[in-house]
């Protein structure tokens, strides 16, 4: 028996990101140069290390169950940390030698007592006793009881009980040198961050044993056994370049268990159970509670769309066209064209140059973004990458630079920059018509989580290391920093009229910034768990709802989603009704309903002036983002068993 330590580390890898240690893992894999290592992650099942602790346990268990003489003896349970100690194992050996003896003792003493008769009658006995001890006459018994020991491991995803984390983040290696989060998650799932999806991104993420909760092999519900199952890892190979959309406009009743690999702290999913009460949040004592009914959507105004081999983190629509773009950890995008012919999906395959070919890089698609005339969309990659696609799945420039997995990625409005954040603690504005970089930020002293336009040319970044920097192209500095939050910061986001800055953290704290204060306009804190994502209503001065209020929502690993009225800077309403942490929330265009989606498999349409759910839709993986339509007539999500699904809303 050999083994090295590439595959000691890499089963450590993977053990740390199956838990939910996102960042650790990501750490960890870089130190060791898990990306360097020829492992196959495709064969090794999920709790691939727990499974060999757990026989090392039972064969050290055993090896006390079994005397000198051969025969098995009582003994208690070892704690793995017992195993471990020489000195504990070696006492726990003599003292059950000592048992056994004292035990042969009595029964000697006891058969000498009760024996009478010639002595012959008793070198008889004794000769039998003897004869029955002797080590063929054990052997069957003794193969019987090691048996009975080593019980049966069952190392199947479900079997496995390993809590993910959020973020969700992806745990697969880069090829210069990074590793997926999971955002967040992260599992994270997580619980992903993940560092997030988004950015924290959170990146997803617990990861289940998938993530959310638990690494898991998950099933993207389709029956057809090219898309039936496939364990949750992202060195998958993408498919070819034109593949038929599998539509399923059914609302399956098949619920396959899967989590996120790549988003820390989110607990196991459970499907079955749905809070509806205050129990799910012990501070929601002075906003009032909305708790409702659901209305769920019927299976004719569902379509479900089917060709990832992993799972989506994010989706994002064409903001002029019925276009549905979509990133997996499968190192593909698609753009899903949903305008009327159902036509093939455009598959967009994310590869690296090695010598003169190009091949799959096997790294997560983590961020994606559309120009704002739809002519062009921008994804970012755990390779390092980030890459500009034409609509018809051309790819237009390759953005290389980074030197680690990307995180988030945005246009600006005019469309003629592109933001990136990433690990290697930069930010970095691209030219989008030349692919050059115009200017690298090195400001942050952790991983960059989420970057957002301010202006054309300004823009907030936010990192693990707590704090958020305003910059400006050709300014050698940032041109203002915030600090205040007590942990990683997940998300930013910036009014509609650029004013106010929302961040949210791990701190489990909201704050609002002004560029003319230092200290935060209002510290909100209502969460009882950390917040993944932030999103600004498109309502008030200078939107198209001028005359609506400016809301902020926000979504937490503690299943509420609370929306809040920033001028007043209190709760207005605490949405109650997932059961497992909220990934991701998203304003309808003219404002009027919210859309939420969590990893306990649902979707919520709330109104939001009357604080009640309008629509639900329960699909068969957990939620990792939703997103609205230019025209709001539909939804679209994202999931962690491979699948994409678009709710109809048309009246």
């Amino acid at each position: 028996m050999s083994f090295t330590s590439d595959e000691v580390n890499y089963l450590i890898y993977r053990y740390l990101s199956e838990s939910g240690f996102v960042h650790s893992s990501y750490l960890f894999g870089l130190e060791s140069h898990i990306v360097q290592t020829s492992i196959n992650a495709n064969i090794v099942p999920p709790g691939a290390l727990l499974s060999l602790i757990q026989k090392g346990l039972y064969y050290t268990e055993a090896e006390l169950s079994i005397g000198d003489d051969g025969q098995e003896r009582t003994c208690d349970s070892l704690s793995l940390i017992d195993a471990v100690v020489p000195e504990i194992v070696e006492n726990r050996r003599k003292e059950l030698q000592q048992q056994q003896q004292q035990q042969q003792q009595q029964q000697q003493q006891q058969s000498s007592s009760s024996l009478s008769g010639t002595s012959v009658k008793n070198d008889t006995k004794l000769s039998s006793r003897t004869t029955a001890a002797t080590p063929s006459n054990l052997s069957n018994t003794n193969d019987k009881d090691i048996s009975s020991i080593h019980h049966p491991t069952n190392t199947s995803p479900q079997s496995t009980n390993l809590t993910l984390s959020d973020r969700n983040m992806d745990t697969s290696s880069t090829s210069n040198g990074g590793i997926n989060y999971g955002h967040s998650n992260t599992s994270a799932t997580s619980q992903s961050h993940h560092y997030h999806s988004s950015s924290s991104s959170s990146h997803p993420t617990s990861l289940q044993s998938s993530t959310t909760g638990n690494y898991a092999q998950m099933s993207n519900g389709n029956e057809n056994n090219s898309h039936s199952s496939y364990t949750n890892n992202s060195n998958h190979i993408a498919v070819p370049k034109h593949e038929p959309m599998d539509y399923d406009t059914s609302n399956s009743s098949h619920h396959h268990p899967h989590h996120h690999p790549h988003y820390a702290r989110n607990p196991t999913p459970n499907s079955s159970s749905v809070q509806t009460g205050s129990s799910n949040n012990n501070n929601n004592n002075n906003n009032g509670l909305i708790v409702n009914g659901s209305i769920e959507i019927p299976a004719n105004r569902v379509t479900v769309l089917r060709g990832h081999e992993s799972e989506v983190f994010i989706c994002a629509w064409n903001p002029t066209h019925d276009l549905l773009a979509s990133g997996s950890g499968d190192s593909t995008a698609r753009i899903w064209n949903l305008q009327g012919a159902r036509e093939p999906e455009i598959v967009l395959r994310h590869c690296i140059r090695r010598g003169d070919t190009q091949v799959p890089s096997n790294k997560d698609v983590t961020s994606l973004d559309w120009n704002p005339s739809g002519t062009q969309l921008a994804t970012g990659s755990y390779d390092g990458y980030a890459r500009i696609w034409s609509s018809d799945g051309n790819l237009v420039s390759t953005l290389g630079q980074h030197k680690g997995p990307i995180f988030a990625l945005k246009w600006n409005k005019k469309g003629n920059y592109i933001l990136s954040a990433g690990v290697d603690r930069t930010t970095i504005i691209w030219d989008a018509n030349s692919g050059h970089c115009e200017q690298q930020f090195s400001y942050h002293t952790a991983p960059a989580l989420d970057v957002d336009w301010q202006s054309d040319t300004t823009f907030a970044s936010c990192s693990t290391d707590q704090k958020i920097h305003v910059c400006r192209l050709g300014e050698a500095r940032p041109i203002k920093t915030f600090h205040g939050h007590q942990n990683e910061v997940n998300a930013i986001k910036w009014d509609p009229q650029g004013r106010l800055l929302a961040s949210c953290s791990d701190d489990m704290t909201l704050k609002i910034w002004s560029m003319t204060k230092d200290t935060p306009v209002h510290n909100l804190q209502a969460h009882n768990k950390e917040i993944y994502t932030i999103k600004w209503s498109p309502t008030g001065p200078g939107t198209m709802n001028p005359n609506a209020t400016l809301l902020l929502a926000s979504a937490s690993f503690d299943s509420t989603v609370r929306l809040w009225d920033v001028e007043r800077g209190i709760c207005q309403n605490t949405l109650v009704k997932h059961s497992e942490p909220v990934y991701s929330v998203s304003f309808s265009p003219d404002g009027r309903l919210l859309a939420t989606g969590s990893f306990d498999k649902t979707i919520y349409i709330w109104d939001i002036a009357r604080a009640e759910i309008v629509h639900s839709y329960r699909g068969t993986g957990g939620i990792f983002e939703v997103c609205w339509n230019s025209r709001g007539t539909r939804v679209g999500a994202s999931a962690s068993d491979g699948t994409v699904c678009v709710l109809d809303l048309r009246k």
